[in-house]
């Protein structure tokens, strides 16, 4: 079989959807004649842990650990709040950061570099230029955020003959929060400097939109091939749908997506129709952040709200399930246009309508489109919205309410691996 080594700093027990795609990724590549060797750190500190998720990995797989210095962990000691907080992608705008969030971010964005698990580099080439010689190995993926994660594959590559993959889950410096970190002029040109390497050395890219390979293909001439995230085929939760007419976020809700046109447009229902109003109910899965949950609460939806939380990969799902509607909201960004949320490809296997909102360039829409599974929105859509959110409503009054779905088994974690092996196998 093919050793594939693949370096990654999330892994279960991490919880939330940085860790989903290689661990599925790992899980079928073993069908195509590839062995997959994992490599993570032995002791992370991950903001969301869920210990479900270990139940995918076979015992067969190696898994390579080796230990990690983290200043977050320092910093926990006595910022822990506002440290959880930022570790989990709760990084305020500019303007609106506390003068500690300004330190603790200008701490992190200048001082640890290109990201705080920079520590992990060196340690972690010592560890894996040795393992490399003596198994053999001739292809690395790498994986990230974090992106300190591609500079363990560069220094690699300059010690070692292999072909190199990387991995870009979201872009590095035209992800949305980059301009929040409070980095001075010289940071950002050395992440700039570092990002044109990386791309430029690595053999092969894959990125998870169209709108992020055409972001990159501006900065490199390598080969980039989409690669999408998916869903798991083989999961399946049975339950019956909810007796509300609810409309259900999955995943974390922080400031940056903070739809208040939407609330507007639920408050204005309610506020006209006592049927809606006696039917409808908002539910939001995951971390939520204060700032949003005061905009609930001034557009009058307070009543109507449920708070659950974070929970488990396989209770996502079963909510997801169980749902009238399953609600995907985006900032109205541009950096929010190079991402389509992992949790979009679970909604499709839910079988229930989606409702999305999101900027005007997007590769949501046409996903929605080509399987037939909801409505993409913009933030000026108010009207068309309020209209569609109406028209679900009065199917679910009918017991009607269901899509009719074709074409997402192109969207599998199946079909996504093979996608993968076609890379991986190409001369």
């Amino acid at each position: 079989m093919k050793k594939v080594l693949i370096i990654t700093y999330y892994w279960p027990p991490a919880g939330g959807p940085g860790v989903q795609r290689w661990l599925k990724f790992v899980k079928y590549l073993p069908e195509h004649e590839i062995d997959p060797i994992v490599y993570c750190p032995a002791n992370p500190s991950y903001p969301n842990l869920d210990h479900t998720l270990s139940s995918d990995i076979d015992s067969r797989i190696t898994v390579l650990k080796h230990p990690i210095k983290e200043p977050l962990q320092f910093l926990k000691l006595f910022f822990k709040k506002k440290t959880n907080a930022l570790s989990k992608g709760a990084i305020p705008s500019l303007k609106e950061q506390s003068l500690l969030e300004r330190i603790l971010l200008f701490v992190r964005g200048n001082f640890f570099f290109p990201d705080a698990r920079i520590f992990w580099v060196n340690p972690s080439v010592k560890y894996l230029s040795s393992y490399i010689t003596k198994y053999q190995i001739d292809t690395i993926i790498t994986t990230g955020p974090p992106h300190s994660v591609h500079l363990i594959g560069m220094q690699l590559k300059a010690k070692h003959q292999f072909k190199w993959f990387t991995d870009f889950r979201d872009p590095w410096t035209d992800i949305s929060y980059h301009k929040n970190l409070n980095l001075t002029q010289k940071t950002q040109k050395k992440h700039l400097q570092l990002e044109h390497q990386v791309l430029n050395i690595s053999d092969h890219i894959i990125v998870t939109s169209s709108q992020t390979k055409q972001l990159f293909s501006k900065k490199t001439q390598q080969p980039i091939t989409v690669i999408t995230n998916g869903f798991d085929d083989e999961i399946a939760a049975s339950t019956s749908l909810d007796s509300n007419f609810t409309l259900t976020h999955i995943g974390s809700l922080l400031d940056q997506r903070n739809p208040i046109l939407f609330w507007d447009v639920l408050w204005e229902l309610i506020d006209e129709s006592p049927d809606f109003k006696a039917n409808f109910q908002l539910v939001l899965v995951g971390n939520v952040s204060a700032e949003i949950s005061r905009s609930i609460e001034s557009a009058g939806l307070k009543p109507y709200l449920k708070l659950v939380g974070s929970v488990s990969h396989n209770d996502a799902i079963t909510y997801q399930i169980k749902t009238q509607v399953l609600l995907l909201i985006e900032a109205n960004t541009p950096e929010a246009s190079y991402i389509i949320p992992g949790k979009l490809f679970e909604y499709l296997n839910a079988n229930r309508p989606i409702v999305a909102l999101g900027p005007k360039q997007s590769d949501i829409p046409s996903i929605l489109n080509d399987t037939h599974t909801g409505m993409y929105f913009n933030y000026d859509n108010k009207s068309t919205l309020k209209a569609h959110i109406l028209d679900l409503f009065g199917e679910y009054k009918k017991n009607k309410l269901s899509v009719s779905s074709k074409n997402i088994n192109l969207y599998s974690r199946k079909s996504c691996t093979k996608q993968l092996v076609e890379i991986l196998s190409a001369k």
